[in-house]
């Protein structure tokens, strides 16, 4: 099992949970966060972390939001690691909470 970011990430990428990841798992996009799961340990630290509340279990993905699962396995392969927290997109507040932000996702 491991966890997944989720569409409130975009456009926020609040990096909290990068702060507590022991195997540094997160991987780092203009602007979203993804987890590869090859390498999350299921630990559950990064979720409680999230000032978003973007990060599920995988087998709790919230119903419409299970193309994030695909998502951060790609992305993760992708993009570069990130292993140390940073300030959040500067109008991060603002888009916290709006609903499907797939559109929004830079690559």
């Amino acid at each position: 099992m491991t966890f997944v970011v989720t569409d409130n990430c975009i456009r926020c990428k609040y990096t909290d949970c990068v702060e507590v990841c022991p195997v540094d798992c997160f991987y780092e996009g203009p602007n979203f966060l993804v987890i590869n799961p090859d390498e999350c340990i299921d630990c559950a630290l990064c979720e409680p972390e999230c000032p978003a509340n973007a990060i599920f279990s995988e087998d709790e993905v919230p119903a419409g939001q299970e193309q994030f699962i695909a998502l951060n396995a790609e992305l993760s392969e992708q993009w570069p690691n990130i292993t140390s927290m940073h300030e959040p997109l500067p109008d991060a507040k603002e888009w916290d909470g709006v609903p499907n932000k797939l559109q929004y996702l830079e690559r």
